[in-house]
């Protein structure tokens, strides 16, 4: 599934939410070993979550937010012209409401 991603690139919308996008300036490599060490934390979690134990969970969280400051989806923000930062904003109370709602207008 292609999610809509804001004209200036920084975020994606998925039900009405704006999520931060990858730095874009990360080189490939660096991105898939990030994106990789992502995906097996994400299975850590559910694996502690059946497990039910809060220690392994804990540190399978810890592993997801450092894969995503790295990617540069949470943190500080990878763009440098001092805009906000609008992660996990309801897309209706940001600057990108106009452009979102563009896209749903009919041709």
């Amino acid at each position: 599934m292609k999610y809509p991603v804001t004209p200036d690139g920084r975020y994606f919308v998925v039900r009405g939410r704006l999520w931060r996008t990858s730095n874009p300036a990360l080189p490939p490599e660096r991105r898939s070993t990030l994106t990789s060490e992502l995906m097996r934390a994400r299975r850590a979690v559910g694996v502690a979550l059946r497990a039910d134990d809060a220690h392994a969970l804990r540190d399978a969280r810890a592993a997801v937010d450092a894969a995503k400051i790295a990617l540069g989806e949470r943190g500080p923000v990878w763009w440098t012209d001092g805009a906000p930062d609008y992660n996990r904003h309801l897309v209706k109370n940001s600057p990108y409401s106009d452009w979102h709602d563009s896209l749903a207008a009919p041709a």
